[in-house]
């Protein structure tokens, strides 16, 4: 007699056990055990044996399993940062933090089920409409995929594939840079195939697919999509994820560390796309002009895609040349400002002084702003009445640290708005700033961002912020320089591919024509202030004008807060817990990771409490998730703000799991 046929099942129980089917042949009976992965073959025969309740000499009998990869490695259908689906082998019952660099930055989620649609048919005809282009990667001859975010099912691989480090991998025999699909794949089977196609942008195909494509509507839906993000320490078995199931590989974390278009041309590319896709199905908002200033930089970025020049499609040293000045503006932008500073910071501090229009919004009153003279000194703003009584004392000071930034820019309407949430014991104060001019306000504007963090104008990052800002303000020009002209386009630009469904609602009582040309005379306008750009230099502006934008890396949860009477929602952000307002988004009082002592989780009744060094404990409970969902985000972060450009530094796995896994 022998046993086979064992099987492990799709899902598992809430402690921890699943179900081992068996087949007993010389009994012809099937048997089912409730297993952990604790147990050990003989554990597993003396457990049946006494289920199958036959006395018997067991002794000849033996246990037939099939192959591991038989067992635990299924298909899944894993839907690239581009919206594209790809059939991979995963190991369902492991973890492994591999193929990729800085794959703590991605996760897996659960695709997220527009209530409104009830039709199996319109889901399946939606996939196969974003189909991956080219060669479908199946999983032939254990193929792996490049992007597996630290959760506890891995792609099926051969080991020693991209090493861990942090920093750029060099070819062990001549010392040069490898190339961006050799750095993903190393010796993989699929490097034989076409990876390079997931570095390039293909343009969507039709206004259709945006129209299919789920689109939240409310702040409260946006927090309902995050209750899918999947446990980083728990196996994909453990959690219910059936064979051929869709999941998400997105960038959950949105701190993009070393950056780098030498290395990195399918992490820039796949990071575009998910930026791209974010702005396009409104899972953040943007205003008009910015609305133009996306479509223009896609209109770019699709046109250049498709050339068939190497120039364009394998990022040659001579266009990385030209675009490091850019990437090193971005690299402190996303990183948060970790950059040292000069010897001449420590000796001299700049100082803004200005006339500026503040404004203190009250119940009942109307919005109007009052001049006066301002000084930023380290971080704090202090106003005067005029510019001869800046000797004395100020009529109101506000001490930045800690606050809440947000632009409101209109550039056709010459508004440059700063709103500023101060906090104070009881909350948050509401400051406006406004300024006259572009350049007044992009230098007030980086040195509010700095002073948030607890950073002067002495820090080598504030010019590169101006200049930042000064950029994307210009992007946004409808009258383009004269000196950058670009070559006449006759092409069908299709504009209703590259802006949002909402934004072509303002237009539905005029004529298709008339719509199509009028948006399509905006982004070729628009497109002349980045018609010089290089491939990857526009891809790189999209992602930082992304970055720019108010809601940018705020993560929404459902909760209620201690002392509090409804539901409200906590935005987690790279840097910062936020109380919000579930219905505006206002934030009601913030709080820094750099103040925070410790947290803790009671996972009984599903509470979060933090504590920090000066002010008192923020404590919620998690509402319609998993406080282990919450508590990952939190942890995470911290792992990532401990990253270091170090040439000898190894993605610390152990320090990760210990940090998002609450028991390990």
């Amino acid at each position: 007699m022998a046993l086979d046929g064992i099987r492990m099942p799709d899902g598992c129980y809430a402690d921890g056990t699943w179900e081992l089917k068996m087949h007993v042949t010389d009994l012809k009976r099937d048997v089912s055990l409730r297993v952990t992965g604790e147990i050990h073959i003989g554990g597993v025969m003396l457990k049946l044996v006494e289920k199958l309740d036959v006395k018997k000499d067991w002794s000849d009998h033996a246990l037939l399993v099939g192959e591991e990869e038989d067992l635990a490695h299924k298909l899944l259908r894993l839907q690239l940062p581009n919206m594209k689906h790809m059939k991979v082998k995963v190991n369902f019952s492991d973890r492994v933090l591999q193929d990729i660099r800085h794959p703590e930055e991605l996760s897996l989620l659960r695709k997220p089920r527009d209530p409104k649609k009830k039709k199996k048919k319109l889901e399946e005809a939606e996939e196969e409409a974003l189909e991956l282009e080219g060669p479908m990667l199946t999983p032939g001859s254990a193929s792996e995929i490049i992007f597996i975010g630290p959760v506890k099912g891995s792609i099926y691989s051969s080991p020693g594939l991209y090493s861990k480090t942090m920093t750029p991998t060099y070819d062990s025999r001549d010392g040069s840079p490898l190339s961006p699909t050799t750095a993903w794949f190393g010796d993989s089977p699929l490097s034989e195939g076409n990876p390079s196609i997931l570095a390039v942008s293909q343009p969507i195909s039709s206004p259709d697919i945006l129209v299919k494509l789920y689109k939240p509507q409310s702040l409260l839906d946006k927090a309902k999509i995050n209750q899918g993000w999947l446990d980083s320490s728990r196996s994909l078995m453990e959690q219910d994820v059936k064979e051929n199931e869709v999941l998400l590989l997105r960038f959950k974390y949105h701190s993009f560390f070393d950056l780098n278009p030498k290395y990195d041309a399918i992490r820039v590319n796949q990071l575009y796309e998910q930026a791209k896709w974010a702005i396009l199905i409104e899972e953040i908002e943007c205003t008009e002009e910015e609305m133009m200033m996306f479509a223009a930089l896609q209109y770019h970025i699709n046109k250049l895609s498709i050339m068939s020049s190497d120039h364009h499609m394998n990022n040659s040293e001579k266009e990385v040349d030209e675009v490091d000045a850019a990437l090193s503006d971005l690299e402190i932008t996303l990183e948060g400002g970790k950059t040292s500073n000069t010897l001449g910071d420590i000796t001299s501090i700049p100082e803004l002084a200005d006339y500026v229009k503040i404004f203190k919004p009250k119940k009942l009153t109307l919005k109007s702003h009052k001049q006066y003279w301002c000084t930023f000194k380290d971080i704090t703003v202090s106003c005067y009445k005029t510019k001869e009584e800046a000797h004395g004392t100020p009529a109101l000071q506000m001490n930045l640290r800690g606050c809440e930034v947000t632009p409101d820019v209109n550039i056709s309407g010459q508004k440059f708005n700063i709103k500023l949430l101060i906090p104070v014991a009881d909350g948050m104060n509401e400051i406006w700033l406004r300024c006259d001019m572009e350049k007044q306000y992009a230098h007030w504007m980086a040195a509010c961002r700095l002073a948030s963090k607890g950073k002067t104008m002495a820090d080598s990052s504030y010019n590169l912020e101006v200049q930042n800002i000064l950029s994307f303000l210009k992007m946004q020009h409808m009258n383009p320089d004269p000196q950058y002209i670009a070559e006449p386009i006759t092409t069908d630009i299709n504009p209703e591919c590259l802006v949002s469904p909402r934004y072509l609602k303002k237009y539905k009582n005029k004529q298709p024509g008339f719509i199509r040309d009028l948006i399509s005379a905006r982004i070729l306008e628009a497109h002349q202030n980045v018609a010089q750009m290089s491939l990857i230099e526009a891809k790189m502006r999209f992602i930082q004008a992304w970055q720019s934008l108010p809601e940018f890396g705020i993560t929404h949860f459902l909760a209620k807060f201690q002392g509090g009477k409804r539901e409200e929602l906590i935005g987690i952000t790279y840097n910062r817990l936020i109380r919000m307002d579930a219905s505006t988004g206002d934030a009601i009082k913030t709080w820094r990771f750099s103040n925070m002592k410790q947290w803790n989780v009671n996972w009984e009744i599903k509470m979060v409490t933090v504590e920090f060094a000066d002010e008192p404990s923020l404590a919620f409970i998690c509402a319609e998730v998993d406080c282990k969902v919450v508590h990952e985000f939190i942890g995470g972060y911290i792992f990532l703000s401990t990253r270091a450009k170090d040439q000898n530094e190894s993605l610390d796995e152990e320090m990760f799991y210990k940090l998002t896994s609450g028991w390990v």
